[in-house]
């Protein structure tokens, strides 16, 4: 939906053009927030489709391996999303933290229980 993200630095640009023409600037800039964050985001379905994917049970929504899958997708496009925008600091720290909640989730995981700890690392590495 949004292929063209902004990067910060461009929506900064932005924020200071529209600021100085003071015509409607705090609804489109609060549109344009939402639109490079959801650039960055997991859309709803493909959440749910993630969720299907890892799974135990069917009610299964918060376990840690399917949290380990979650964080992956999400860590994933972050990842493409900063290829592209090399500047964004404030993603990359987003991301740097993702990366360490995934881990803490495995090193749960390992301790607890090692075959599902084998199944996220296949998770991780695909």
């Amino acid at each position: 939906m949004f292929e063209n993200c902004l990067s910060l630095r461009e929506f900064s640009r932005i924020k200071i053009r529209i600021s100085r023409t003071k015509e409607r600037s705090t609804g489109y800039l609060l549109f344009l927030a939402v639109c490079v964050t959801l650039c960055i985001m997991l859309t709803t379905k493909k959440k749910q489709a993630v969720i299907k994917k890892h799974q135990i049970h069917e009610k299964d929504t918060g376990s840690k391996i399917v949290q380990v899958g979650v964080l992956s997708e999400t860590i994933e496009k972050l990842a493409d999303h900063l290829k592209k925008h090399k500047k964004d600091n404030h993603s990359r720290r987003g991301l740097i933290k993702m990366v360490a909640d995934r881990r803490g989730h495995l090193k749960m995981l390992e301790k607890t229980n090692p075959k599902q700890h084998a199944a996220a690392l296949k998770i991780v590495k695909q």
